[in-house]
């Protein structure tokens, strides 16, 4: 199965079209998820009125499903792209693991800095998935971050290759999603495409960024 989508077509996902005037500062994340920039006019731009603080929660899935054909590995080259463009849009991280047994916080809203390389060199892939247990942690943490802070402006993203064997209908996170299937190989179950639909979130293949 081909669970690889079109590139560019984030601003046409259920969260609305990301400001494409050429204003204010480069919309680092929204041009990197609307596919490859290949010229001025792919980037993607918000305005110098109203900017609040940015906030990014990226939820890894490094179970030992991820292991196969490198796809973990693959996604770790990405987390290095995000991590530079939070640093860029002076946006603050928090950093959700799901393997083993439980879901494990690394981050709570701190600042990018060079600190998070080590923690990514170690990354490694292992264990079970608890990535719906860590889907639901998430969630719970977002509705307490938003009585505290009101202004922020959250975004979440999710890289997981979906084999999960089973789950129950999931609720959205409460704030711009996106999924990035990380499943690599000449079979592809597609699941990741399914969870994105009931986070109400846009999708992306890791191929396509």
């Amino acid at each position: 199965m081909d669970a690889r989508p079109r590139v560019g077509q984030l601003d046409k996902g259920a969260h609305g079209r990301a400001r494409a005037a050429r204003e204010g500062s480069v919309d680092w994340l929204a041009t990197l998820f609307g596919g490859r920039p290949r010229c001025a006019a792919d980037l993607r731009w918000r305005t110098r009125k109203a900017a609040p603080q940015q906030l990014w929660l990226v939820i890894v899935d490094a179970s030992a499903s991820t292991r196969r054909h490198q796809a973990l590995s693959q996604a770790k080259g990405l987390l290095v792209q995000l991590f530079d463009l939070a640093y860029r849009s002076r946006a603050r991280l928090a950093l959700l693991t799901a393997s083993g047994r439980q879901p494990q916080w690394q981050r709570h809203g701190l600042k990018a800095s060079a600190a998070l390389r080590p923690w990514l060199d170690g990354l490694g892939a292992g264990g079970g998935t608890p990535l719906i247990e860590a889907l639901e942690q998430a969630r719970e943490w977002l509705c307490i971050r938003q009585k505290s802070h009101g202004t922020e402006q959250r975004r979440c993203i999710v890289l997981t290759d979906g084999r999960i064997k089973a789950w129950q209908t999931l609720q959205s996170l409460g704030c711009p999603t996106v999924v990035v299937d990380i499943e690599s190989g000449p079979i592809r179950l597609g699941r990741a495409r399914q969870l994105a639909e009931q986070l109400l979130a846009d999708y992306r293949h890791l191929d396509s960024l």
